[in-house]
């Protein structure tokens, strides 16, 4: 086996944007999310080391050193960090030229020609689900020979076969362990979990086909496959046992609520272990459903609301209608579930009016916290593909700016991409400088002077954000 390290490389200050964010940039409360995506293959690589850069605030110059500690380097890159991660594998090639270099992640699934090509020191870059395509590089094997991969052959890009889909869940050990030896929890956090936390998966697909959503286009597809309740249970109750301080667990699958008969036998299974957990979840989820999960141990759901205009639903493909979700959140509400809802301004149909709705709409369901995002057009998704066919998407602009900060990258002839960005400003405005919100918040605080502390270190930074982009506009 070859001496590995896996890297999630350091680009931004505070950049989420690595093996576990759906929304790579840096966010208005700097906040993580653990690289699960980089701790699954090197589950399967005994011996190889984990280093989540941004995380731990690790500069290039203070990884370089390692260079020649390892024979195999494997980075997850995104498209808004790719030329900065680039960069990254360079110079570890200078320092040890003979280091075998790969990327993996959704953008270089989408663009294995283009990312292979981008620089001599990418000797072959993984496609889709790359777990077990990484663990035959570390073998040994010959590149030629290993599914899913995409190498170099005479400075040309070589695409050997599809690796087939893995059905079998149980077949990928357990991602904690990795975290045990090589993360550090209290360096994961974010505005609505308590800390710390810890989030992995149950499984892995996404059953909707929400059009701008990032993974299930690229990596896991739209067969929801999930773990037995057995193996994710025996998992949750090593992770309490080995970490002790961790206060609440998040299951990361992108709608752990897809399989409602698997989440209420999860949920009573756990429920046995006596811990708080958390979930994604879509706003149609029983009630009956609901009140398993909370007997059981669920403390917060993240539901993602996108829109209250019901025409922007049905466009972006999301699968659901507004009286359900306000029936939903109602019910979480009477259940004592607290729910963190996602935004996003700007998607296809977005018009001011339309805006307006999703502010009254976000006030009226009335979530503990949200987050109003911008589109993401990225390569791989319907959402990008129609942005381009339209001319939609500007074409001299990136992801995100110099700071890491998202960009807004839409342009509509009856919606300005600079319209579009303020109104993420007065979403939140709004949402949040109303007084009985304000007035929550507050005594939330007053109960617990860890989350005081939190919050108050939280609201300078959201502060700080809305003020840059205020002065970006």
């Amino acid at each position: 086996m070859k001496k590995t390290l896996f890297l999630n490389p350091p680009s931004y200050n505070g950049f989420d944007g690595g093996a576990g964010s759906r929304y790579q940039c840096t966010r208005e409360v700097r906040s993580f999310w653990y690289p699960t995506w980089l701790a699954q293959p090197a589950a399967l690589v005994t011996g190889s080391r984990l280093i989540d850069a941004p995380a731990r605030n690790l500069s290039l110059q203070d990884l370089l050193p390692l260079a020649n500690d390892y024979e195999l380097l494997i980075l997850y890159t995104s498209t808004p960090s790719f030329p900065n991660d680039v960069k990254v594998a360079e110079s570890f090639k200078s320092a040890n030229p003979g280091l075998l270099i790969g990327f993996c992640g959704a953008h270089v699934a989408i663009n294995p020609d283009h990312s292979v090509l981008a620089s001599d020191a990418i000797d072959f870059v993984a496609r889709y689900e790359f777990d077990f395509t990484i663990k035959e590089v570390a073998e040994g094997r010959p590149l030629s020979e290993i599914d899913g991969l995409t190498y170099k052959k005479d400075g040309q890009p070589v695409h050997n076969r599809e690796r087939a889909v893995l059905h079998d869940m149980d077949q990928l050990p357990w991602v904690t362990r990795v975290y045990k030896d090589n993360l550090v929890p209290e360096d994961y956090f974010n505005g609505y979990m308590l800390h710390p936390y810890m989030s992995f998966y149950t499984g892995r697909g996404c059953k909707s086909h929400c059009t701008f959503c990032l993974w299930p286009q690229t990596i896991g597809g739209h067969n929801y496959r999930t773990r037995s309740v057995a193996n994710i249970a025996a998992e949750v109750k090593w992770a309490r046992d080995n970490f002790p301080q961790v206060r609440e667990f998040f299951f990361d699958d992108d709608t752990l609520t897809d399989n409602i008969p698997q989440v209420e036998a999860l949920a009573r299974e756990i429920g046995k272990l006596g811990i708080t957990w958390s979930c994604n979840a879509k706003a149609n989820v029983p009630y009956e459903t609901l009140k398993i999960m909370k007997d059981n141990g669920l403390r917060l759901l993240l539901v993602g609301y996108e829109s209250g205009n019901q025409q922007i639903l049905n466009n972006i493909k999301k699968g659901i209608r507004t009286d359900i979700a306000r029936q939903f959140t109602r019910d979480c509400h009477k259940l004592g579930i607290v729910i963190h809802g996602t935004f996003i301004v700007g998607l296809p149909g977005e018009t001011r009016g339309t805006i307006e709705e999703s502010i009254k709409y976000a006030q009226e369901l009335n979530p503990q916290t949200i987050q109003v995002s911008l589109p993401a057009a990225y390569p791989g998704t319907f959402l990008y593909k129609q942005a381009m066919e339209n001319g939609w998407l500007l074409q001299d602009e990136t992801l995100v700016g110099q700071d890491g900060v998202q960009h807004s990258v839409l342009n509509y002839p009856h919606l300005s991409s600079e319209e579009i960005f303020k109104a993420v400003d007065d979403f939140y405005k709004r949402f949040y400088f109303r007084p009985i919100k304000m007035a929550v918040l507050f005594f939330e605080m007053c109960k617990d002077r860890n989350v005081m502390k939190r919050r108050l270190r939280e609201g300078v930074e959201f502060f700080k954000f809305l003020f840059a982009r205020e002065s970006a506009v």
